[in-house]
């Protein structure tokens, strides 16, 4: 019997909705705990899982291991940002990476952290990916956004349009290009179709609307095209999304942000045709080129309906399925002993 795929879980801000789709998911895949196939862990707040779960009536006693990495003495009120959601939520992916570099641990699952109040208890970082190079020492890691066949890699994220450009160096593109396929891989696509966005309308109109599609983006995918990867570009922006979608590819690289935020989140969104309220999200952000595997949901805290029992739980379950893959993946991939 293979050895059971061991996930750490953390809570993110408990004051929002992570431990209400941690313990809903955790009921969903709660056959596959008693199989033996995955064990889960959860970091963050005992107190905040438990009130989750009086909540929900749902009983995850025999699924979740609780690890409470408190105390955090200052007050925590659900549905509110606070100094003390940023102390749990740092604190709960710190031991996480503690139990992937131990091997306690195979993969980290996190549910959303807020950067204000990360921002308030102290710790300067934009986000998960961040927080995760920082506390292993890498700096070169790549977000994913997957929704079934949409896969996004991303050569920028979190910076302004105007830095973009400049960060959009031959290096940095290397990176993307291979952990994009490494990751494809280990997800059981043998010959990988990755295609390569353009930065500028129409990817430069060979050079008459920006010089660095022509100059940067095409060597390189010339450069793997004749190495033998299915490796091309750059695409138009406006279009290549639109192929991804009809399978044509099995990932884009975007340039930036919201060029490959926004197609992925725009089909991971369930709207309800009457109210126009969102009611569910899937999708899963994936964090790429470390020496840890994390994935995560594709949404935020949701402060505004944390403590009703609403949130929905889809996208916390597809970060565990996606994360028991790529473990699987990895494992597949390790030479025989």
């Amino acid at each position: 019997m293979n050895a059971p795929i061991r996930l750490a879980l953390t809570m993110g801000d408990p004051a929002g909705i992570g431990p209400e789709i941690i313990v809903k998911a955790a009921h969903q895949m709660r056959d596959l705990v008693a199989q033996g196939r995955i064990e889960l862990k959860v970091l963050g707040s005992a107190q905040a899982l438990a009130q989750a779960a009086r909540l929900l009536q749902l009983d995850t006693a025999a699924v979740l291991d609780m690890v409470d990495v408190g105390p955090v003495t200052q007050p925590l009120t659900i549905g509110q940002i606070s100094e003390a959601g940023g102390h749990w939520a740092y604190r709960a992916v710190e031991r996480a990476v503690q139990l992937c570099q131990s091997a306690e641990a195979d993969a980290i699952v996190t549910a959303p952290l807020c950067k204000e109040a990360l921002h308030m208890a102290g710790y300067p970082f934009e986000g998960h990916t961040e927080m995760l190079a920082h506390l292993t020492g890498m700096r070169d890691g790549v977000m994913m956004l997957a929704h079934g066949p949409m896969r996004v890699t991303h050569v920028t994220t979190h910076c302004s349009l105007a830095e973009v450009p400049a960060r959009l160096t031959p290096q940095r593109l290397r990176r993307v290009l291979d952990v994009t396929l490494e990751a494809l891989h280990a997800l059981g696509i043998r010959e990988p179709r990755v295609a390569v966005a353009g930065l500028n309308p129409h990817a430069g109109e060979g050079g008459i609307l920006g010089k660095e599609d022509g100059a940067v983006i095409a060597p390189l995918v010339a450069e793997y095209a004749a190495a033998g990867h299915a490796v091309t570009g750059p695409w138009p922006g406006d279009t290549v999304f639109i192929k991804l979608r009809a399978e044509q590819f099995d990932a884009v690289v975007a340039m930036y942000h919201d060029q490959g935020h926004i197609p992925v989140k725009l089909l991971g969104f369930s709207i309800d045709p009457v109210t126009g309220v969102w009611q569910a999200v899937s999708g899963v952000n994936i964090t790429l080129g470390l020496p840890i595997l994390r994935t995560s949901v594709d949404h935020g805290t949701a402060f505004d309906i944390a403590g009703t029992g609403r949130a929905s739980a889809e996208s916390m379950v597809d970060a565990i399925q996606y994360a028991m893959t790529l473990v699987q993946g990895r494992r597949a991939a390790r030479p025989a002993v």
